[in-house]
């Protein structure tokens, strides 16, 4: 096993909810953390943008990491929604079961 954090944001939290259900009743993912909401500031399409967002932790396997990234694309509003992988090095073994 391979485990892995994705890290996705969401414009509404009724979104994000949405997406965790799914994903985890499709065992995809064994949990998910909707966070607080936050500001982001990026560039988009050569102009400074501001946005509230609900970040989105998603604890997985890299073997689902297709399917969830699907999950995020088919069920996103954006046009290109922020999909980030981060491998995990280690963690409490029984957790990671």
């Amino acid at each position: 096993m391979e485990p892995i954090l994705i890290v996705t944001n969401f414009p509404e939290k009724e979104q994000a909810i949405a997406f965790a259900k799914k994903i985890v009743d499709d065992r995809l993912a064994a949990c998910v953390n909707i966070l607080g909401s936050c500001t982001s500031v990026y560039n988009w399409q050569g102009k400074t943008e501001f946005a509230d967002e609900i970040p989105v932790l998603i604890k997985t396997q890299k073997q689902h990491y297709t399917k969830v990234e699907q999950a995020i694309t088919a069920m996103h509003p954006y046009e290109l929604p922020e999909v980030i992988t981060v491998p995990l090095s280690g963690g409490l073994p029984a957790y990671l079961q």
